[in-house]
């Protein structure tokens, strides 16, 4: 988009960009962490309170995923709009 515009975009697109790339990295990380609890669990029995920790922490990346993807998608359209010819 830049180059079709001659001009760099403003900072807040690559900054949330950036958000969301970073909230991406969080969830995979924290999905590897409960693939990992899940499989120590059958080989070990039922310890909850680890998995409930585990999970929650999952969700609240996936919370914070799903707002960065709404500001990423807000921010795209905003740029694509700036970059439509008059």
């Amino acid at each position: 988009m830049e180059r079709l515009r001659s001009s760099p975009l403003h900072a807040n697109i690559s900054t949330a960009l950036d958000k969301h790339l970073e909230s991406i990295h969080v969830v995979q990380a924290r999905r590897k962490d409960e693939i990992v609890s899940a499989s120590s669990r059958q080989r070990q029995g039922p310890p909850r309170c680890q998995d409930e920790r585990v999970v929650l922490a999952l969700a609240a990346a996936l919370r914070t995923l799903c707002l960065a993807t709404r500001k990423v998608r807000t921010v795209l359209w905003c740029a694509f709009q700036m970059t439509l010819p008059k």
